[in-house]
C-alpha cells in the first residue's frame, strides 16, 4: 500500500496521475499546505523538507516500509517499482535528463513566476521578468525538443511526460493574461493535450476532492507557506 500525502499543486498531481495510471493500491493522506500542516513533526518525519507530495510504501524493498519525497524521486522509484512508464533501457540516460530538466528549471521557475506574478507584493518588477522570462525559456527549450517527437523520451509515453503535464497545467498562471498560454510553444501544448487526455487524469484530477482544503490565502496563509519571511518565533 502506498500512504501518499497530498495538496492539489503541480507536483503532487504528478504522483497522483502516475498511481492512476498504474492502478498500484494507495491512501491519500491529505497535508493542508495553507494550515501548515507540512510543518508538523509527524509529517516532517516523512519529509524533512516539509513539502508535498510524499510517499510512505509500506511494501518497499525487502519488505520493509520506506517513505521516499520529491516528487521526481518518487516518480523513479515507483516507475522502478512498477516497471512502467521508464521507456526503454538504453533511453534511461535521456530520461533521467529531462526529468531533472524538469525538477531544476521548467518546474522551479514556473513556480517562482506565479509566485512573483500572483502573490508576491507590488513592485517587484525584476523578480517578476526573470523567474517569467527563464519559465518561458525553459519552455522553448522543451518545445524545441519535441519537434517530430510525440513524447519527450524515446517513442513511448514516460514518467517524464507525467512530470512536465504536472506544471504545464499551470501555464494559464506561469504565462499570466495570455489566453492560449502555450500557443508560442505548439509542440509543448501538443504534449500537454495528449497527456491531458488520457483516461487517468480524470482520476488523478479528483484526488482529495472530497477533502476541504483551505482556499483562503490569509495571514495564516502566508506564514504557512513562507516561513521564511517571517522572523522565528522564540
Amino acid at each position: 500500500m502506498i500512504r501518499f500525502y497530498f495538496h492539489p499543486a503541480p507536483n503532487p498531481l504528478k504522483i497522483a496521475l502516475f498511481l492512476e495510471e498504474t492502478g498500484l493500491p494507495y491512501e491519500t493522506i491529505p497535508v493542508d499546505t495553507r494550515k501548515g500542516e507540512q510543518h508538523a513533526t509527524a509529517f516532517r518525519d516523512i519529509n524533512p523538507n516539509g513539502k508535498v507530495p510524499a510517499i510512505v510504501d509500506t511494501e518497499g524493498p525487502g519488505g520493509r516500509e520506506v517513505r521516499v519525497f520529491d516528487s521526481t524521486a518518487i516518480l523513479i522509484y515507483l516507475a522502478e517499482k512498477t516497471g512502467k512508464f521508464l521507456g526503454l533501457p538504453e533511453d534511461r540516460p535521456e530520461l533521467f535528463s529531462w526529468l531533472l530538466f524538469i525538477a531544476s528549471g521548467l518546474g522551479p521557475f514556473s513556480g517562482q513566476a506565479v509566485h512573483f506574478q500572483l502573490v508576491a507584493p507590488d513592485g517587484s518588477n525584476y523578480a517578476v521578468n526573470r523567474y517569467r522570462r527563464e519559465a518561458e525559456r525553459h519552455y522553448q527549450v522543451l518545445n524545441d525538443h519535441l519537434e517530430g517527437r510525440d513524447f519527450i523520451v524515446g517513442s513511448t509515453y514516460t514518467i517524464a511526460d507525467i512530470s512536465a503535464w504536472g506544471w504545464l497545467g499551470r501555464a494559464s498562471l506561469v504565462r499570466k493574461g495570455q489566453a492560449d498560454p502555450l500557443a508560442p510553444f505548439p509542440n509543448l501544448k501538443r504534449l500537454f493535450e495528449i497527456v491531458d487526455a488520457r483516461p487517468a487524469v480524470a482520476g488523478a484530477r479528483a484526488v482529495g476532492k472530497y477533502h476541504d482544503f483551505k482556499k483562503v490565502d490569509d495571514e495564516e496563509t502566508k506564514r504557512a507557506l513562507f516561513p521564511s519571511n517571517y522572523p522565528p518565533t522564540s
